[in-house]
């Protein structure tokens, strides 16, 4: 197995396809970087910029550069020596518009009949033959009778769909659909008799949208309806949907490949060997989410899986947590209580009530399917009712994303005992439960397992991150909120821990799905370090644009803070977003006009009345939070792992949650800026975002050329009386040295006398060029130009002539 030294991901989509990718990886390559990471390139649904809603799985996606695209950017990746890891999406396929994936077309078509109707996980029974559609905005009687939907056969070229055969369609306003062999009536109408009779002879069903939860019938990705689940636990549904993927592998266009959501397969274990044997063992790294648990049960990556690790989000908590000041908890926590007003204060409880109401709306349909396949004489006994209850709150007391039994009966009996806390009156229930959905090998513990994810990570990371803005760096995927900060001891038995056990595994500060871009929350950490200004600053803020909701108010203007400055259209699209997904104030189904309202007047006072108030606070944080940028962006280049930089991130970057972190990359500037760098400037920390480049670039350039000094992980021990805002470490040659809590670094005065001890020899710093001996070097020295330094062995051990750091500092 090829293993990357680093990647850098591109966001493939329709405005930067493969060739504009091809056209920059002689600039990866200068920037450091060993392998290219792709987001998907199958053939996804038109108009989406990130890919994971496939609609042909047997064919690169031809708006992103299609097959010849790929052939001439490997060629190119080649030739500038770089490896290619590419994102692919077994999961699930995108559905909403059937005529362009063919899989589902021909499903819809045919239904039971159909050559692909074993490739999503549908039940059929339960939709009395028929997929279950929630499309309408009423109920189709009604929309039968307003006239609303129309039949007709396929003349001949009808874009909508000669190609596919189909000698009919239904119409439905956008909505396109097959009709079954024999049933297109002679001409288009919209006449509610024929339509009754020509949709009852189909093999798909419409309805009211928001009869989901009763009336859906195929397995979805979490709560999207246009996701339809792919089953690629059948050896010919893996075949099938993997023939390009392999290909690529195959004929050396893909070195490797990271694997979107695999908790949402029946077993993602068994995939993952499947893959390995398909692949001949390629590198593979996993989108696995691993919870911090409440109990002593904490969620570890399975280590039996054939993967080399996960993309990395384990890492950025760690990462953030080391630069959070812990003394500005208790403050944090006091504000946060005063804002709460009546909603719950605690983490937990946010949790629990957001899970519940995920595993009672959005997820029902899946509960539903659970409770069917519950044995007959347990639903007998329990009831429906009872039994629905009792899955949701079992689903709701789950710690952990899932577990893959035998494996994981502790978490189950943790996830029992913390229900029947909560709710005695179902003690009874979920101690029948127990042994079902934890029993090896039956299609209801698979499914349970498959549902616990969605109800996780819609419960979590899509709602209750959205409830509690105690300081928007916690809330960020892959970390509990609840764990405030990390000591140095403690990141340092992680990162070695890291090492020991998943030496390969991806690590990320920014991906395509933060909810904040990496200096976003170097700058929100900052807070914790002031948080009694951020209360005076909160409170003007609030009497300028309030929405109503202290909690909402602290999570946006965190936000207009963080990404300070961000054109207005931008931070609306975000303040619609995150009220939404918190649904407290509005929500996506049932959208609050009056409260979205003072949502977009707080984004409005942000570039009006409260201008002043938001920009002498980011002037204020700005130079501790660039501090905190470069700390998080070395300590992760040269950490244990694979480390990933997200497109464009070699700068700053002050983005928002997705899409505002797929906007376009000015390459350009970055290649005019390292061209400058490599000419011996030495940038200032300002708004270029040069001395970023300048980090980023060097430890790149030095884990790839000098493999040889990445070996080990040893903590550096640093003395003096500012020795806990210096973070050390030796990887066997290569040194990283971090500032941390520059703010109480700034306030007692600098570093002083303060020293890091480093082995013994000549030590070059690859950021400034200066030479300095073993033993111990004062930080005031070390870190007088940046907040960081890497050193890295000198080739020689003697002291190189005119060295002026030897000689000044020896």
């Amino acid at each position: 197995m090829t293993v990357p030294v680093s990647t850098y991901r591109l966001q493939i989509r329709p405005a930067f396809d493969l060739a504009e990718a091809a056209g920059i990886v002689d600039y990866l390559r200068e920037l450091g970087v060993d392998w290219a990471y792709l987001s998907p390139i199958l053939a996804a649904a038109e108009g989406s910029d990130h890919g994971y809603d496939v609609i042909d799985p047997t064919q690169v996606d031809p708006r992103r550069g299609g097959p010849d695209g790929l052939a001439r950017f490997a060629a190119a990746a080649r030739d500038a020596g770089l490896g290619i890891l590419v994102d692919i999406v077994p999961n699930h396929q995108g559905v909403a518009v059937p005529a362009e994936n063919p899989w589902w077309w021909d499903v819809l078509r045919h239904g039971r009949d159909s050559v692909h109707a074993d490739a999503f996980d549908i039940d059929w029974e339960h939709g009395g033959g028929k997929i279950a559609l929630p499309i309408l905005g009423s109920s189709l009687r009604e929309a039968i009778a307003n006239g609303e939907i129309e039949v007709s056969p396929v003349a001949a070229g009808d874009p909508d769909d000669a190609a596919r055969g189909a000698v009919g369609v239904a119409r439905y306003y956008d909505h396109v659909l097959p009709l079954a062999d024999g049933t297109a009536p002679a001409a288009a109408t919209s006449d509610p008799a024929t339509v009754d009779a020509v949709l009852a002879a189909q093999h798909w069903r419409p309805g009211f949208w928001r009869d989901d939860a009763d009336e859906l019938n195929f397995r979805r990705f979490f709560a999207v309806t246009t996701l339809a689940g792919v089953r690629v636990e059948l050896p010919e549904v893996f075949d099938a949907s993997h023939a390009e993927i392999l290909r690529w592998v195959r004929e050396g266009l893909a070195d490797g490949l990271r694997i979107d959501h695999p908790d949402g397969l029946a077993d993602p274990g068994a995939y993952l060997a499947r893959l390995a044997e398909a692949t001949g063992g390629a590198y593979v790294v996993v989108e696995k989410i691993l919870e911090h648990a409440a109990t002593d049960h904490a969620e570890e990556l399975p280590a039996w899986w054939a993967t080399a690790g996960t993309t990395g989000y384990d890492a950025m908590a760690e990462i953030d947590r080391v630069l959070i000041d812990p003394a500005g908890e208790e403050a944090l926590d006091a504000l946060d209580a005063d804002l709460a007003d009546a909603a719950p204060t605690a983490y937990a409880d946010i949790v629990r009530e957001a899970k519940r109401a995920v595993a009672d709306t959005i997820q029902a349909a899946e509960v539903g399917r659970l409770v069917r396949g519950l044995p007959a004489d347990v639903r007998e006994r329990l009831g429906e009712e009872v039994a629905r209850d009792a899955l949701a709150q079992l689903l709701t007391a789950f710690s952990v994303y899932r577990v893959y039994p035998p494996v994981g009966a502790e978490i189950v009996a943790d996830a029992v005992a913390a229900a029947t806390t909560d709710r005695p009156d179902l003690a009874d229930a979920l101690a029948t439960l127990a042994p079902l959905v934890a029993e090896p090998g039956t299609e209801l513990a698979r499914r349970f397992a498959q549902t616990t994810g969605p109800v996780m990570a819609k419960g979590v990371e899509d709602s209750a991150f959205y409830r509690y803005p105690r300081i928007g760096t916690l809330t960020e995927v892959g970390g509990d909120p609840s764990v405030f900060s990390l000591d140095v001891a403690g990141f340092h038995r992680a990162q070695a821990s890291r090492l020991a056990a998943w030496p390969h595994a991806l690590t990320a500060l920014s991906t395509h799905d933060t909810k904040r871009s990496e200096d976003v929350r170097a700058r929100l950490s900052v807070i914790a370090e002031v948080p009694g200004r951020w209360r005076e600053t909160l409170e003007r803020l609030r009497s300028i644009a309030s929405t109503g909701d202290g909690r909402l108010d602290d999570l946006l203007w965190q936000a207009i803070v963080g990404a300070w400055p961000a054109s207005p259209e931008r931070l609306q699209a975000y303040a619609e977003k995150a009220s939404r997904e918190g649904g407290i104030v509005t929500s996506w189904t049932e959208p609050d006009a009056d409260a979205e309202a003072r949502v977009g007047a707080l984004v409005d006072a942000a570039t009006g009345d409260a201008r002043g108030v938001v920009e002498d606070f980011v002037a204020e944080i700005t130079a501790a939070g660039r501090s905190n940028s470069l700390a998080a962006k070395l300590l992760q280049l040269a950490g244990p792992g694979v480390p990933d930089v997200y497109q464009g991130t070699e700068l700053w970057d002050h983005s928002l949650v997705d899409p505002d972190n797929r906007r376009d990359v000015d390459f350009a500037e970055r290649r005019d800026l390292l061209a400058r760098l490599d000419d011996g400037w030495q940038p200032p920390i300002d708004d270029t975002g040069a001395a970023k480049l300048l980090v980023v670039s060097r430890a790149l350039r030095a884990r790839r050329d000098r493999p040889e000094l990445y070996t080990r992980y040893a903590p550096l021990p640093v003395v003096g009386a500012a020795a806990d805002h210096g973070i050390a470490f030796d990887r066997g040659g290569a040194i990283a040295v971090a500032t941390r809590l520059p703010v109480g670094l700034a306030a007692r005065g600098g570093w002083g006398d303060t020293v890091v001890v480093v082995p013994p020899g000549i030590h070059r710093d690859e950021l400034t060029g200066r030479t300095w001996p073993g033993g111990e070097v004062r930080l005031a020295d070390l870190l007088d130009t940046y907040p960081v330094a890497l050193l890295t062995r000198a080739e020689s051990t003697a002291s190189p002539a005119g060295s002026p750091a030897i000689e000044e500092n020896a």
